[in-house]
């Protein structure tokens, strides 16, 4: 059962009617939402205002990286808010300058300059922007099997189901299928597989004409659709198509990227440098909004003599820089990204596991702290389990002190990337336990 924390002054009823009655609840039938009225947290556990205490397995939506509450961020943040809490977008100032600095360190190659943004969806918008102006084309590839934001332009570009009922959206954008080799839409399996989530695109690339296509845009590792892990050679084969065609390669790194699945970012297990990178969520770990556009040399000295049209009010926030800054140095201090990388492989060995004691599932998928588990009502025909058997789990998970990220039959193991082995592991076990119920 979930611990004790301290409760908050406001009672969890009087919290969750004021939510109810003022404000909007994202991606929900409003009578239908059940908050949980979060008060405080700590490391990877966090508290309701009934001081009931859970383990965060999914990082809030895989942003919250390095924990709840680290005092250098929460520091960091107050030492800003003394000194500078605002500053004109086009306004030079310490943390924006310090911030661009520290992001080019990590990121591959030569992405060395970024325009900032205050979450991923901006991110992914004024990637887009980018790409068309510096080519002069219009067209942008993306998947099917894809979350790129909510704003008009963002959910253009993603696949899943909170597109169609928001079309039409930005004209230009066309959708390739994606690298999901456990329903692979061509019918292989690994075994006799051809690779035909690469060459399909660069069929589709030529039938559109190339000549009239930015860019293509790619989740480094598809995150809240299922954690889908491509082939090895998927993103060098698509980085050497895209030159082929003078065409960009753009890797939305937002919920894969600081460390999320062992590297810095998901391209950099195939030693791929994209020409541009969008960032968000892990940048401040979400302690305060802000994302980025990371762009190459060559795209950053087109626009040393030519207009950028794109700007924010809150571009480059000082807050959020000064968030940025301390989050970055987190990483490094503590070897988060290491931890994240030998815990992936526990978070890995143990599900392989528990798929061979759960006939429930049907596949696992990991890299890093970023996995999913994959629930069928039966192996042989990979039917998915069905939405009452999703819920009566997810209810199981909340009343033995876990919440995490649940997504049609998929319960996804994404914890903070400052979690212990025991914490994984205890995770974990109460992860099994609320499916193999659905099974007793």
């Amino acid at each position: 059962m979930p611990g004790k924390e301290q409760p908050s002054p406001l009672g969890p009823e009087e919290i969750v009617r004021l939510n109810r009655k003022h404000v909007f609840f994202s991606w929900s039938v409003q009578k239908s939402v059940d908050p949980i009225p979060v008060a405080g947290g700590q490391g990877v556990y966090y508290w309701d205002a009934d001081g009931r205490r859970y383990l965060d397995f999914s990082s809030q939506l895989m942003s919250l990286n390095i924990g709840y509450q680290h005092p250098k961020v929460v520091a960091a943040i107050q030492e800003q808010a003394a000194r500078l809490c605002a500053a004109h977008p086009a306004a030079a100032h310490e943390p924006k300058g310090v911030l661009g600095e520290r992001i080019a360190e990590v990121t591959p190659g030569d992405l060395n300059k970024v325009f900032f943004t205050l979450g991923g969806a901006e991110a992914n918008e004024n990637a887009v922007k980018f790409a068309r102006q510096y080519t002069g084309r219009q067209k942008i590839l993306a998947r099917y099997i894809s979350y790129h934001g909510a704003t008009y332009g963002a959910v253009t570009l993603s696949g899943d189901y909170r597109r169609p009922p928001v079309e039409p959206g930005i004209p230009g954008v066309i959708h390739c299928f994606d690298p999901y080799c456990y329903r692979c839409v061509f019918g292989y399996t690994p075994d006799i597989c051809h690779r035909e989530c690469i060459t399909h695109i660069e069929q589709m690339i030529q039938y559109e004409n190339p000549d009239t296509i930015a860019a293509l845009i790619m989740e480094g590792v598809t995150g809240s659709n299922g954690i889908l892990v491509p082939p090895d050679d998927y993103w060098p084969r698509l980085r050497e198509i895209t030159r082929k065609y003078g065409i960009l390669l753009i890797s939305d790194e937002v919920m894969s990227g600081f460390g999320r699945t062992g590297k810095w970012f998901a391209v950099d297990h195939w030693d791929v440098v994209p020409d541009i990178m969008t960032i968000a969520k892990g940048l401040t770990s979400g302690y305060l909004p802000l994302g980025g556009v990371v762009v190459s040399n060559a795209i950053a000295q087109h626009f040393e003599d030519k207009m950028l049209y794109m700007g924010l009010t809150y571009y480059g926030h000082p807050l959020s820089c000064a968030a940025g800054i301390a989050t970055l140095q987190v990483y490094k201090d503590e070897d988060l990204i290491g931890n994240s990388r030998r815990m992936g492989l526990v978070l890995a060995e143990e599900l392989a596991r528990m798929k061979t004691r759960l006939p429930l599932i049907g596949d696992v998928r990991a890299l890093g702290l970023f996995s999913a588990i994959e629930l069928v009502r039966d192996r042989q025909t990979r039917e998915p389990l069905d939405a009452g058997c999703m819920n009566r789990i997810k209810a199981r998970l909340l009343a033995d002190g876990l919440t995490t990220f649940v997504n049609k039959n998929m319960v996804f193991a994404c914890p903070p990337l400052c979690i212990t082995q025991e914490e994984l592991m205890g995770g974990l076990e109460i992860v099994e336990r609320a499916i193999a119920a659905e099974v007793a």
